[in-house]
């Protein structure tokens, strides 16, 4: 049987994998065009009276694009030989399946604000509750670096130096948590009683300077933000019109989103990363591999 969810990429967050999952093998993908297949080659389950899998480990197979996968289907022999079973069977289901997954990774591990214990800053999640016990007990929240993600910057900053708004958010959050910072894990359940930060990241900010610095970074992530689950439409909305500035990423990213809170806006940016791919233009992370770090 194959067990198909998304989950957010933690830490630092760059997206919502897309996992299908059998008991030999998976296939993930972080925009639902480019598939990356794994081998599941040591595999051990829990003790007596467990019912938990606990994670194999995983070695890269192949990488097949989405419109690619019917033709491996019909022809399964390469230059390399016959294509394997397992990768014929997540082939298969992923043909005639319907993206996003669903949103699996409900328990989450927060730096906490020392102010009230409140959610800082999202720093893990997984699946099963059984997997926290494995996180290492980090009180350190990363952005996403500027080498995936570059933020523009002002020429007063550039005059003086300033480095990428990136890593001065971090340092935000860090001097934020405070000397001795804390993070606890909580279970999330989707109700209106819960006040998580929707983007992961609180944006009441002090100094107008740290209000600045948590917006642009939000602004330049939000076509990855819009992936989250478990949305406001009214938060979603003030996204979709951050995302306006990055209509290459929101084209690659746009399969992966759950909802759209305004069509309009969503389809006039669809649009122009169109007319700007036909004139040659390809989004920053292309060719990169920001990839599919998830373990």
């Amino acid at each position: 049987m194959i067990r198909a969810h998304s989950q957010r990429l933690l830490q630092p967050y760059s997206g919502q994998v897309q996992i299908a999952e059998s008991d030999q093998a998976r296939a993930l993908s972080m925009d639902g065009d480019l598939w990356e297949f794994q081998f599941i080659y040591a595999n051990a389950r829990g003790g007596q009276g467990s019912n938990s899998r606990q994670r194999g480990r995983f070695t890269r197979a192949a990488h097949i694009r989405h419109c690619d996968l019917a033709r491996v289907i019909e022809n399964p022999t390469t230059e390399e030989g016959e294509v394997d079973p397992r990768i014929l069977e997540l082939a298969r289901f992923l043909l005639g399946v319907r993206l996003p997954f669903a949103a699996a990774d409900r328990y989450e591990y927060w730096l906490l604000d020392p102010k009230d214990d409140s959610p800082l800053a999202l720093i893990f999640s997984c699946v099963d509750a059984s997997e926290m016990a494995s996180f290492p007990k980090l009180t350190d929240w990363t952005a996403l670096p500027a080498a995936v993600m570059p933020i523009e910057t002002s020429e007063v900053e550039r005059s003086r130096s300033y480095g990428p708004v990136n890593y001065r958010l971090e340092r935000c959050v860090a001097e934020r948590a405070g000397a001795k910072p804390r993070a606890t894990w909580f279970t999330r359940r989707y109700n209106e009683g819960e006040a998580f930060p929707p983007f992961l990241v609180r944006e009441d900010w002090e100094s107008e300077e740290q209000q600045d610095l948590c917006q642009r970074y939000l602004h330049r992530q939000a076509p990855r933000l819009l992936m989250l689950h478990g949305v406001s439409l009214e938060d979603r909305r003030r996204m979709e019109l951050a995302a306006k500035a990055n209509a290459l990423d929101v084209a690659r990213f746009y399969p992966l989103y759950p909802e759209i809170a305004d069509t309009d806006v969503m389809d006039k940016i669809r649009i122009e990363a169109r007319l700007r791919m036909a004139a040659g233009e390809t989004a920053y992370a292309m060719g990169r591999r920001d990839g599919v770090l998830y373990q």
